[in-house]
């Protein structure tokens, strides 16, 4: 976990699918107004269990007690953003992380599979 002022470079690549809609101008604002906190989630079934536990993208249907749910205003102003695959995932920890700031952990035989040793 780490808090930074994100670079727009990094923005434009973690959001290069979004370059062509009409509220990319507004979103790299929005995402470089601020500190954000950058976080590598681990365990089994993290992606679906992450997503379950951030809510719908849009916070109006997000569930109450789901992060979206109980603390975003605005499909516009989303709190938090979660990898929507593994591979999504590999590919931004690499965006977001140097790899010294990755601390591995090991439970009961468990390895990671989202990022080398």
């Amino acid at each position: 976990m780490k808090m930074l002022q994100v670079p727009e470079s990094v923005l434009a690549e973690h959001y290069h699918d979004l370059q062509r809609k009409p509220f990319y101008p507004a979103l790299i604002s929005y995402m470089s107004s601020g500190p954000v906190v950058a976080m590598v989630w681990e365990g089994p079934n993290v992606v679906c269990t992450s997503r379950a536990m951030i809510g719908h993208t849009d916070s109006a249907a997000a569930a109450p007690g789901t992060i979206r749910g109980d603390f975003s205003v605005h499909i516009s102003r989303n709190v938090i953003h979660a990898s929507d695959s593994v591979e999504g995932a590999q590919r931004e920890i690499q965006l977001w992380f140097q790899s010294s700031e990755l601390v591995d952990w090991a439970d009961e035989g468990h390895r990671s599979s989202l990022y080398p040793a």
